[in-house]
């Protein structure tokens, strides 16, 4: 199998200066990419400046023999988002990749986060990653090819203690990758998330002793392989942890349809609406949100046949109509 490579491709990469990051910016380096080292140099809370950690990485790639220009700007503004993509465009005249991986972190239950620190972690991970990626994707567009990689994470899935401020940005930054795919698709721009778990400065504090390997070298492949021309994915979700490579995705259950409902019916028929045979994955691109009106309608336009009822129909689910898509419901687009 040939190695696959990044020759002439100008990657964006913003958290760059240590962790998860900088793993992504060598390893891309190493591939022969052009690499933006993005990072404001801040604390974990991201309300100081410690150090220059860009442009040490930007040493050490041009070490061993890549190509990198160090970028301070700080993704939470829109003015430092383009200055960032700006970057990547005044020096080697193109982005071909843009990888999010900025964050920052402020931990607090829900009813003793400040607004300050909900704001301040969304500035970074949700604001930031529309920042870079609105400024990017015009001239992605333009050149009719490009990769964006956003960063979310198992919390934003699943939940995380004392930071609502993060899992909201995480789960958030999942809907702005589906967006991008969705307006990328007809212009050759793919856009995907990596959800990562690693032992990086964000760990400070947790035993970790009898944690496996969770070197951030572990989950950079990944991130290489979605950025990589190669790559057709687009509006999915990969899991890197401890060098285990999974899929993530939303699924529905088929569900149940009546013509009405009451309160005292639901609850009756809780479970078989809660029943998970038969599931619904529906992706994004190209018609994710198409088919699941197209498919929905289906099953009320089903059971609404003449001389058929809810009643004689107990259960009436897609899954009753194999192969039924919105592409058999022309029009039903919500209009």
């Amino acid at each position: 199998m040939s190695e696959l490579r990044f020759d002439d491709r100008v990657a964006v990469i913003t958290g760059a200066g240590r962790g998860l990051g900088r793993a992504y910016a060598e390893l891309l380096a190493s591939r022969g990419a052009k690499v933006v080292v993005n990072d404001a140099g801040g604390t974990m809370r991201g309300d100081t400046v410690e150090k220059n950690v860009a442009a040490e990485v930007v040493e050490a790639i041009e070490a061993a023999g890549g190509a990198a220009v160090a970028s301070t700007a700080s993704v939470a503004t829109a003015a430092g988002g383009q200055a960032i993509i700006d970057t990547a465009l005044d020096t080697y005249g193109r982005i071909d990749i843009l990888i999010h991986n900025a964050g920052n972190v402020r931990y607090g239950s829900l009813t003793e986060l400040s607004y300050e620190d909900f704001d301040a972690v969304l500035d970074v991970h949700l604001r930031g990653a529309f920042h870079v990626s609105r400024a990017a994707f015009p001239h992605m567009a333009k050149a009719g090819y490009g990769r964006v990689v956003l960063t979310s994470s198992i919390g934003g899935i699943y939940g995380a203690q004392a930071c609502a401020n993060y899992a909201s940005s995480k789960a958030g930054a999942i809907g702005l990758s589906n967006i991008i795919a969705l307006e990328g698709a007809a212009v050759g721009v793919n856009s995907n998330v990596i959800l990562p778990s690693a032992l990086t400065r964000m760990a400070e504090g947790i035993d970790t002793s009898a944690y496996p390997d969770m070197r951030a070298e572990l989950v950079a492949p990944t991130v290489a392989y979605l950025a990589h021309e190669s790559c057709t994915l687009t509006g999915e979700m990969l899991i890197a942890i401890a060098g285990r490579v999974a899929r993530a995705y939303i699924a529905e259950t088929p569900g149940v349809y009546q013509p009405s409902w009451t309160v005292d019916e639901v609850a009756a028929r809780i479970d078989e609406i809660r029943n998970t045979d038969n599931s619904w994955q529906l992706s994004p691109v190209p018609s994710g949100q198409a088919d699941h009106i197209g498919r929905s309608f289906a099953m009320a336009t089903a059971a609404s046949r003449p001389g058929t009822t809810a009643a004689s129909r107990p259960g009436t689910t897609a899954a009753s109509r194999p192969g039924t898509t919105a592409a058999s419901n022309a029009g039903t687009e919500g209009k």
